[in-house]
C-alpha cells in the first residue's frame, strides 16, 4: 500500500498457480468469416475467426486453455459480472511490418497491468507468460485478419470475468479468462488530428483508494455520459480534474502529457504521477522511457493543477499537450472548455513536433522499421 491507500502488487507476472499455453486445444473454424477492407476499418466493429477461452474454478483451478470458432458466451443471469462488475481486461495490438512479420509491443506490460487487476478486484491470477504465449498461438491461427497497412492493426482484447450464477457480493467461485481480437483502424476517424477538451470540474473519474489505477471495465461505462455532455459543447473528450486542487489526472481514455516552459526556463515535459488516479498506461510508459533518453527536455512525473496548466497557456509557456493510449498512440490537444470558456491551446501552432517526434518512433518501433527490445514477434 502507498500513502494514498493504492494497492501495489508485488508479484511479477508470472506465478505458479496457473494454465499452460502447451496445453492448448485448438479448435478451427470450418468456414472463415470474410475479412472487411483494412482501408474502411473503424475501432472495435470486426472481429477475427477464433477466439481463446480459459475457465477456471476455485475448487479444480484453471482447465486446459481453448482456441476455438468466436461464438457468443454461455452464461448464467445471476452471474456476479452482471451484478456486481467483477471484470477487468486489458488492450494490445498486433502490427504487421514492412517485412511481413508480426509483432506485439511490450505485452509484458499488459500482463503485470492485469495481473494487479486481477488481484484488486478479487479475481483468479495466471502465469503472465503463459497468458501471452496462448494469445501468440491465437494470433497466428487468425494471421490473416492482421491488417496488411501501416495505420490498421489487429486489436487484442484479454478479459477476465466472474461467472458465479450466486447473488451474494462476494469474490467469485467460478470465472472465465477469454480473448477476443479484430482489425482496426485508428481510433479517432479524423486520425492524427489535433482534438478538445471539456475540463470537467465536477463529475469525478477516480479517487484515492478507489479502483481508477486498475483496467476495470467499472471505470469506464460512468464515463459515457460525461463524455456526451463534452460533446454538446463541441470536445471529443473530457478533461478529468480531482478535488479542490483541481489536479489534471487524465484524457478520456488516456493519459496526458504537458510539454511547457516551465518558470525556471527549461522545458519540461509533465504527466501525472501513479497516485492511485491514474491507470499505468503502456504508452504513458514508453513515452516517459523514450522522453528520457532524449536530452532536450526534462521529463517529470508530478502533480499538475489547472490552474498552473492555464498559467503557462495564459503566458504562452504551454507548447504542446496531448493524450497518449494504445488505440490512439498519440493524440494532440489543441482546445479546452473550462467554466465556459474556451482556451485555444498553442499545440498545432508549430505542427506540434514533439508530440510528432513520439508518434513516429512509437510507430517505427511497432511496425518493426526501428529495431527494438519492445516488441515480441509472433511465430
Amino acid at each position: 500500500m502507498n500513502k494514498l491507500g493504492l494497492f501495489i502488487s508485488r508479484r511479477s507476472y508470472g506465478t505458479a498457480a496457473t494454465f499452460r499455453a502447451a496445453d492448448t486445444i485448438i479448435k478451427k473454424t470450418q468456414h472463415g468469416n470474410r475479412k472487411p477492407d483494412s482501408d474502411k476499418l473503424v475501432f472495435g466493429a470486426n472481429y477475427s475467426d477464433h477466439m481463446l477461452t480459459i475457465k477456471h474454478t476455485t475448487a479444480s483451478g484453471w482447465e486446459k486453455p481453448v482456441i476455438e470458432p468466436l461464438k457468443p458466451l454461455e452464461i448464467h443471469p445471476g452471474a456476479k459480472v452482471l451484478h456486481y462488475a467483477t471484470e477487468i481486461f486489458e488492450g494490445l495490438k498486433a502490427y504487421r511490418g514492412n517485412d511481413g512479420k508480426i509483432r506485439l509491443f511490450r505485452p509484458e506490460l499488459n500482463m503485470n497491468r492485469m495481473l494487479t487487476s486481477a488481484e484488486r478486484s478479487v479475481l483468479p491470477t495466471f502465469d503472465g507468460q503463459e497468458l501471452l504465449e496462448c494469445i501468440k498461438k491465437l494470433v497466428h491461427l487468425d494471421a490473416d485478419w492482421v491488417p496488411k497497412s501501416t495505420s490498421s492493426t489487429l486489436y487484442i482484447r484479454p478479459t477476465l470475468i466472474g461467472t458465479e450464477p450466486t447473488l451474494g457480493v462476494a469474490a467469485p467461485n467460478e470465472s472465465l479468462l477469454f480473448v477476443v481480437t479484430g482489425p482496426v483502424g485508428p481510433y479517432f476517424p479524423t486520425g492524427f488530428k489535433p482534438i478538445s477538451l471539456l475540463a470537467d470540474n465536477f463529475h469525478c473519474r477516480a479517487f484515492p483508494g478507489g479502483v481508477g489505477a486498475y483496467k476495470a471495465g467499472s471505470n469506464y461505462g460512468p464515463t459515457i455520459y460525461v463524455n456526451k455532455l463534452a460533446n454538446a459543447q463541441g470536445c471529443q473528450q473530457v478533461l478529468w480534474l480531482y478535488g479542490e486542487k483541481k489536479l489534471v489526472t487524465e484524457v478520456g481514455t488516456m493519459n496526458v502529457f504537458m510539454y511547457l516552459k516551465n518558470k525556471k526556463g527549461d522545458n519540461e515535459l509533465i504527466t501525472p504521477p501513479l497516485n492511485g488516479l491514474i491507470l499505468p498506461g503502456v504508452t504513458r510508459q514508453s513515452v516517459l522511457d523514450l522522453a528520457r533518453t532524449w536530452t532536450d527536455l526534462t521529463v517529470s512525473e508530478r502533480e499538475i493543477t489547472m490552474d498552473e496548466l492555464m498559467e503557462a497557456h495564459q503566458e504562452n509557456r504551454l507548447m504542446e499537450m496531448f493524450g497518449a493510449g494504445t488505440a490512439c498512440i498519440v493524440c494532440p490537444v489543441e482546445r479546452i472548455v473550462y467554466n465556459g470558456k474556451t482556451h485555444n491551446l498553442a499545440t498545432m501552432n508549430n505542427g506540434a513536433p514533439l508530440t510528432v517526434r513520439f508518434h513516429d518512433t512509437l510507430v517505427d518501433i511497432q511496425f518493426g522499421r526501428k529495431p527494438s527490445t519492445w516488441t515480441v514477434e509472433v511465430a
